[in-house]
């Protein structure tokens, strides 16, 4: 099975504000980020799993344009918060990144 690195020539994330977490997924290509958008692995309940946040407030852009998804979630904790271990959220990718993605399987065959 592929990680992220197979889809993606950088993976990022950061601050967006004190309380919200951006994660940059930028695709090698077309045929890369066509694939990528294809298995769903980039949706609101993996995060709200990995990061325990309401997937409600989880927004996943996809920007064909720019061979992107972007993803924006409220912060863990507080930027500056005395229990904040990653001030600029520069490392909380960290647990994407060994993760298999499955490539969709199509539900039904048409004939």
């Amino acid at each position: 099975m592929k990680t992220l690195l197979d889809y993606c020539s950088l993976v990022r994330s950061k601050n967006a504000g004190p309380f919200t977490l951006t994660f940059d997924f930028m695709c090698h290509d077309q045929d890369a980020y066509d694939s990528l958008v294809a298995t769903g692995f980039l949706n609101k309940d993996l995060f709200a799993t990995v990061y325990d946040t309401d997937p409600d407030k989880i927004l996943v852009v996809n920007h064909p344009l720019a061979l992107a998804v972007k993803v924006s979630l409220p912060r863990p904790i507080v930027q500056g918060d005395l229990h904040d271990t990653d001030c600029y959220a520069g490392q909380q990718y960290a647990p994407l990144m060994d993760m298999e993605i499955a490539p969709r399987k199509c539900s039904a065959l048409r004939s």
